[in-house]
């Protein structure tokens, strides 16, 4: 085993499976499936960008004139489909979403989206659900998709889109669906090349308040009794462990690490990190 300290966190790696979390999940499978001939309206929001380190959404015009492409949009439930596994599932399953039908939601929102990640860091890449709750009327699916825009001279990367489907399961339509950029001190970098001749991009990050594609509300679910769930947080950790290696390790505070070494009599090495490890904010 090896304890790692990062700024004011400290890491403690061990041998064995990470769960989801510690509630026991019974594996009754369902399949989940939509009525192609319906439609949702998808409503498209990007708030003005108010904040950056350095100055970038005053000084670039592409970032300080961000804005959502398309408002309102129809699409054919159909487009849904790639949020659904292609094989019976239990609560707590993940598995990938089809990038075709993401592109165009994105689209909605910037006519220029990237899935592939242009900086081509391994573990950024991806598009996954997971199932967190079903009963014999509803499903709630959860999401994490990774995903990028290009803009002139530059590049826009959100830290992630999290979101969820919810289906009616006997009429197969979807009754709640949102894909959102989380809430954070910072939750967006910028590359951008000032000066279009040069071989290299500078780089900011900030805060973008809203970039969010939705449809419905998901207040009727307070009132929904699932006959089996996980908690947000769990489908959020198995989601979030299909994307990075660095959530595999468990975090424990400073002082407990300090135990620990002394009584496995084992060092501690100190790793400096002024960004995060689990998005693509910074």
């Amino acid at each position: 085993m090896k304890i790692l300290t990062i700024g004011l966190l400290t890491l403690f790696m061990m041998n064995g499976t990470i769960k989801a979390d510690d509630q026991a999940v019974t594996k009754n499978k369902i399949t989940l499936s939509l009525d192609s001939t319906s439609e949702v309206s998808v409503e498209g929001f990007i708030a003005p960008i108010e904040n950056t380190l350095s100055g970038f959404h005053v000084r670039w015009d592409a970032l300080a004139n961000l804005r959502v492409d398309e408002p309102e949009k129809q699409y054919q439930t159909s487009v849904f489909h790639a949020f659904l596994p292609d094989s019976a599932v239990s609560v707590g399953d993940t598995w990938q979403i089809e990038e075709g039908s993401v592109l165009k939601l994105l689209r909605q929102l910037h006519p220029n989206p990237n899935l592939d990640m242009h900086i081509n860091a391994g573990d950024s890449r991806g598009l996954w659900a997971c199932l967190r709750a079903y009963n014999d009327a509803f499903a709630e699916i959860v999401l994490r998709v990774h995903a990028e825009f290009a803009l002139k001279d530059g590049w826009f990367t959100p830290s992630q889109f999290a979101g969820s489907l919810v289906i009616e399961r006997v009429q197969e339509t979807v009754t709640f669906f949102q894909m959102y950029v989380p809430d954070g001190t910072v939750n967006f970098d910028v590359n951008w090349k000032e000066d279009p001749d040069a071989s290299y991009a500078i780089t900011d990050a900030g805060l973008c308040s809203q970039m969010e594609l939705r449809a419905g509300t998901r207040n009727f679910l307070q009132d929904v009794k699932f006959s089996e769930s996980i908690s947000q947080e769990a489908a959020e950790r198995a989601l979030i462990l299909r994307f990075y290696k660095s959530a595999q390790i468990n975090w424990v505070p400073p002082e407990q690490a300090l135990k620990m070494a002394r009584a496995a009599q084992k060092p501690i090495h100190v790793i400096s990190n002024d960004g995060p490890l689990a998005d693509e904010s910074c």
